[in-house]
């Protein structure tokens, strides 16, 4: 997997190995070169700047594009111990340390804790868990109900295309999804989305 654009655009994030099945995690299924490249296309505007969260980081792809479009600042949440050392790596050796926060635990942890911790709210949260499970289901409306979103921040689910996914999830509204083969990607923001104005302009 190689970063697809920006300052460390055709940078390789991981060796082969990561991809197979780990003590803590099953067999990886990275986003999908087209499918991460539709997503900073529909994030070219919002981008630049932002605080960008990967939720589910694996090998830390996600994360490391969006610091190399331009995100301000990337957050990897990764349990797997192998992983997290690559992530972190690849952090370093990206020369991205002053910009990441690299964090070994689970995505609800994160969660639950972070909010205690800082005032402002993430403005890109990345959420791309096993098909297969049910984090989806517990992870949207736990972002929801953490209220760790800026007001005018994007939640955005990789998942299954035939997987239903609900209009509302505590304070989260849907607002766009797009169809990428197998792959959906679903936007959410929040309730008051009308009120900041700007969603609907960028997704």
């Amino acid at each position: 997997m190689r970063i697809s654009g920006g300052i460390a655009k055709g940078r390789k994030t991981a060796p082969q190995r990561i991809l197979k099945k780990t003590a803590t995690g099953g067999r990886l299924r990275p986003t999908s070169s087209k499918v991460r490249e539709a997503v900073f296309d529909i994030l070219r505007d919002r981008i630049e700047g932002a605080s960008f969260v990967d939720l589910y980081a694996g090998t830390g792809t996600m994360g490391l594009e969006a610091l190399s479009r331009g995100a301000n600042k990337s957050f990897f949440i990764e349990p797997d111990d192998l992983r997290f050392r690559t992530i972190k790596k690849s952090v370093q050796d990206f020369g991205f340390l002053d910009r990441t926060y690299v964090i070994k635990g689970k995505a609800d942890e994160f969660i639950q804790k972070w909010r205690h911790r800082e005032k402002e709210g993430f403005d890109i949260i990345f959420v791309d868990p096993p098909y297969q499970s049910d984090e989806i289901d517990r992870i949207l409306p736990l972002i929801g109900q953490k209220d760790i979103l800026s007001d005018d921040g994007t939640v955005i689910i990789e998942h299954f295309f035939k997987r239903k996914m609900p209009e509302k999830a505590e304070t989260l509204i849907f607002l766009k999804n797009y169809r990428y083969g197998d792959t959906m990607l679903t936007f959410y923001g929040k309730m008051n989305y009308e009120k900041t104005g700007n969603l609907f302009g960028h997704i």
